[in-house]
């Protein structure tokens, strides 16, 4: 049995702000993701024509850094696909059939106890960096910046360092700054449902350096030219990396 996983932002689907940062509009975009009554996030017809043929084919499991309820807002996903898992919080939680896996939950909660800083710990730490930009925390488990101002290498180095030192991890994607807990992983929440399916074959695509938690275990992995991995050429050279950027990606992926 095969499995693709796959990132959503900025990987499969498109909000306004990343199309503007890749010099494209939402101009011909089916519309996937609805707030407060309006679309909010796009990708191309062509993109899910592709997408269902895939789900169709394998077992496909979004796997996001989003919050669940965040999540249930890309409604492509609720009225066209069948998707039995799905990964959300960036590993923290599995839900099947939209019910939380306990077992999975059990094992992270475990892990948080006993490999990391706890997170109001981490949070006060941060606050040392003065980092301009309003914090965010989501569902007690990990915490993110929405940045005011440009990170410099330099700096993201030294917040590198620190988050280590606790048994954390960051990820700069666009204007938000992750601060994650090593135990919330994406690579761990997708190997656990490869051995619960028996999965034999795993293709993944992702663009941040937290999908490279689950990248690095695909026997096939796909990494838009655009996005904070294809950047670390260290690590990315087992990887598939794309010609195009932005939603010209997805075609390539799928």
């Amino acid at each position: 049995m095969k499995m693709f996983a796959s990132d959503l932002d900025r990987t499969l689907i498109y909000s306004n702000k990343a199309l503007a940062d890749f010099g494209q509009s939402g101009e011909g975009l089916l519309g996937v993701e609805r707030k407060d009554g309006r679309e909010i996030a796009f990708m191309t017809n062509e993109s899910q024509r592709l997408l269902k043929e895939v789900s169709a084919q394998m077992l496909f499991v979004p796997v996001t850094t989003r919050t669940y309820e965040q999540y249930k807002r890309i409604f492509i996903f609720q009225d066209v696909l069948n998707i039995p898992y799905t990964v959300t919080s960036n590993g923290a939680n599995i839900h099947y059939h939209g019910t939380p896996l306990e077992e999975w939950s059990g094992i992270v909660r475990k892990r948080l106890k006993a490999e990391c800083a706890l997170l109001e710990e981490m949070m006060d730490r941060s606050q040392s960096l003065e980092l301009n930009g309003k914090i965010k925390m989501a569902e007690n488990l990990f915490f993110y910046y929405i940045l005011e101002e440009k990170l410099t290498a330099e700096a993201k180095n030294t917040i590198a360092e620190l988050a280590e030192s606790f048994g954390w991890r960051i990820s700069h994607q666009g204007r938000k700054l992750y601060f994650m807990p090593n135990p919330i992983c994406k690579g761990e929440a997708v190997k656990f449902i490869q051995e619960r399916e028996d999965i034999n074959i795993v293709f993944g695509a992702g663009d941040s350096m937290l999908d490279h938690d689950f990248l690095k275990y695909c026997d096939y992995a796909y990494v838009p030219s655009h996005g904070e991995l294809a950047a670390e050429k260290s690590i990315t050279s087992p990887y598939l990396i794309t010609a195009n950027i932005g939603t010209a990606v997805v075609s390539k992926v799928l």
